[in-house]
């Protein structure tokens, strides 16, 4: 039986853990090459072997997206191996501090945006001509409900993600018109590592886990996805559209 994404290649961030090693297993299930991108080599390398279980292709890279060059030398690699890129799943993130804005130093506010939003923007410069040569290119970056909760005391999160929110539908509206589709998926509480540091006294036992996610991620990847500038809602399972605040 063909996979639904066989032949595809799909570019994830994040890959080493979490919800961006749950994708990367999913999507490589589904028959995709996974490019999987990461900092961490050991956990790049444990997906590496599940993948590999499953009789899926993977290829490592191990890279932190703050290395601004580095993507775009990624960009570049994957026009002289592939000629195109099919799937961009935008998965890194980074929760920052939990404290009042007034006690937050410049720093790891930048730090924040640096991975939340500025990587993204770059993937998204560098990705932007590769996906266009696929005959169906399909982006979805993972993003939060903080953006528009605007949470007490994760000020530098909350804003990274509306940044990263307005950044994509941006994107979005400007490919309206190519075979590309631009959207946002919304995880909701997920038995993460963030999750847990950002809120310590949660159970993480009464959350759902990240594969379980990540199945409603890979069908945003397929061809015959044809929505773009939207939210993909999990907890609600809904696909949302955005609206003028009221």
């Amino acid at each position: 039986m063909t996979k639904p994404l066989a032949s595809r290649i799909a570019l994830v961030t994040g890959a080493s853990r979490g919800i961006g090693y749950a994708a990367s297993l999913a999507l490589a299930k589904a028959g995709a090459h996974v490019v999987a991108v990461a900092r961490t080599q050991g956990g790049l390398e444990e997906l590496d072997d599940a993948i590999q279980k499953d009789g899926g292709s993977a290829t490592l890279v191990p890279l932190s997206l703050t290395d601004y060059d580095g993507i775009a030398r990624l960009g570049l690699a994957l026009h002289e191996r592939h000629g195109r890129l099919d799937i961009l799943v935008g998965n890194a993130g980074t929760a920052g501090p939990s404290s009042p804005l007034g006690h937050i130093e410049l720093k790891p506010w930048n730090d924040v945006f640096a991975i939340n939003v500025t990587a993204n923007f770059q993937l998204i410069r560098c990705m932007d001509p590769l996906l266009r040569q696929s005959d169906a290119g399909r982006a979805v970056f993972v993003t939060s409900g903080v953006a528009h909760k605007a949470n007490a005391y994760l000020g530098p999160y909350a804003a990274s993600k509306a940044a990263l929110d307005a950044l994509v539908r941006s994107w979005a509206n400007e490919t309206a018109n190519t075979a590309l589709r631009v959207n946002l998926f919304s995880p909701g509480p997920i038995r993460t590592r963030m999750r847990a540091q950002v809120f310590p006294g949660e159970d993480p036992m009464t959350l759902d886990t990240p594969d379980m996610a990540a199945e409603y991620i890979v069908p945003m990847c397929s061809p015959a996805w044809t929505e773009t500038g939207k939210l993909y809602d999990y907890k609600a399972r809904t696909l949302r559209s955005f609206q003028p605040p009221a």
